[in-house]
């Protein structure tokens, strides 16, 4: 402070390493440093002891930090203000030292509690690390804020026809009204054996094995082996009953033969079917991706309401709150790892007989609140379950809410649950007949 009394210049360095002035331990010391600061950036005014003692009276606050003698010592404790940046440097170590410091007094607080989730502890701990790492790095500022800086780039992006950080889906005609976006929350809902499973899963595999993307698939509607049955059956066009079953034809064995390197090196297509997942085992896992240099470019949840909600003491939030919460902490994943997450929700059993609404999830009204894209599936099923009548072997996928594109939209899907798998009815971008005409 001393050295941003003496000289200006000392100012903007002292600010470009402290900001706000948070790292100061007496907080005096930021008082006065905020009123340099404020005074700076005053027309006609330069902060000296004199100035700044005046402004600190009209606060009410000069006798709080030593009186106007105290920022007189402040200025002769230095001897010259060509050091002001190493002593701001001192003042930010310290910081952080008492940052560190302060995580693994809260760490080991937190884990002396009897009733306390280790996974949560660990998730808050770690995140207050990667804080730090951060900050020290050069902090939340990023270049390239302007929109100078970014407009070439986005003109690039209308040249190529497609934005690059988005993700496209197996399905043709959905990819001409939704993308997959960083950050971004998109709900996928359907009543009980609706399709939302196959839809998730297939779309994890387009990522992981077509797109090449690292992928992180949660469930807790199946087991590992239950997905890998699933992957293989969608994958290798083999009937899901025969590989249940293990009753494989030649003609099995053959197609499995054809997709075994594609699925055997899918190193980077995580599948965690641990129990009684919760949001920071969620999170903690995406971090784990990125602490291995695979961070996901999709993150799978199947299904929302199945999430064992974090410790809760008596009294606490209702089924709608805490489903509320868990709707709100995939979203701040979503946000953190700057990931689209999919997140597969169940509907409520007035939805059955009619086309679904958005209104329709189960539990809670936050999840319409917390997405950006909404896809509600429809079949129509008999009495007993079964999919029979004009549209057997379809299901509806209706966007019910696009935060960046068109809604309303219902695309007409091939139901293949034989072989784990939804196809598009839309004819392919590319045939043998097209590309003989464009030859022509």
């Amino acid at each position: 402070m001393g050295g941003m009394l003496l000289a200006p210049i000392g100012i903007n360095d002292a600010e470009r390493i402290l900001g706000e002035g948070e790292g100061f331990y007496w907080p005096k010391h930021e008082t006065i440093y905020r009123a340099i600061l404020e005074l700076h950036g005053a027309p006609g005014v330069r902060p000296d002891p004199i100035t700044v003692a005046d402004h600190l009276k009209r606060n009410g606050e000069l006798e709080k930090v030593g009186g106007a003698a105290y920022l007189h010592h402040c200025v002769q404790m230095i001897p010259t203000a060509a050091n002001t940046e190493w002593y701001a440097d001192i003042v930010h170590r310290l910081h952080r030292l008492r940052r560190l410091l302060s995580i693994g007094t809260q760490t080991a607080s937190g884990a002396r509690m009897a009733e306390a989730e280790p996974e949560a502890i660990l998730d808050k701990a770690m995140a207050d690390l990667q804080a730090l790492l951060t900050e020290a790095a050069g902090g939340d500022e990023e270049q390239g804020l302007s929109v100078a800086e970014n407009w070439a780039d986005f003109v690039d992006e209308l040249n190529e026809g497609h934005d690059p950080d988005a993700l496209d889906s197996p399905w043709k005609d959905l990819n001409e009204v939704v993308q997959f976006k960083p950050k971004e929350l998109t709900v996928v809902g359907a009543a009980t054996g609706g399709g939302k499973s196959l839809l998730g899963l297939n779309m994890a595999a387009h990522v992981a094995l077509r797109r090449g993307k690292p992928v992180l698939f949660a469930s807790m509607e199946m087991t590992r082996k239950e997905l890998i049955a699933r992957l293989t059956a969608a994958e290798a066009g083999v009937k899901l009953d025969h590989l249940i079953r293990r009753k494989l034809t030649d003609d099995d064995w053959a197609r499995i033969a054809r997709v075994s390197d594609r699925l055997q090196n899918a190193d980077k297509f995580i599948l965690d079917d641990s129990p009684a997942l919760t949001v920071p085992k969620i999170r903690a896992r995406v971090r784990w991706m990125v602490s291995q240099g695979t961070p996901p470019g999709l993150v799978v949840v199947d299904y929302m309401q199945l999430i064992t909600p974090e410790s809760s003491k008596a009294g606490d939030a209702n089924r709608a709150q805490e489903v509320a919460k868990i709707s709100r902490g995939l979203k701040l994943i979503a946000d953190e790892f700057a990931v689209p997450v999919i997140a597969l929700a169940q509907f409520n059993r007035g939805s059955v007989g009619r086309k679904p609404l958005v209104t329709d999830f189960k539990d809670s009204s936050q999840i319409e609140q917390d997405a950006s894209v909404i896809l509600l599936l429809h079949r129509e099923l008999a009495a007993d379950g079964t999919d029979t009548g004009p549209t057997a072997g379809h299901v509806e996928l209706i966007v019910g809410k696009n935060r960046n594109g068109g809604q309303g939209r219902e695309i007409t899907l091939k139901f293949q649950g034989e072989f784990g798998r939804l196809r598009s009815l839309a004819p392919p971008s590319w045939s043998p007949t097209s590309a003989l005409g464009n030859a022509a």
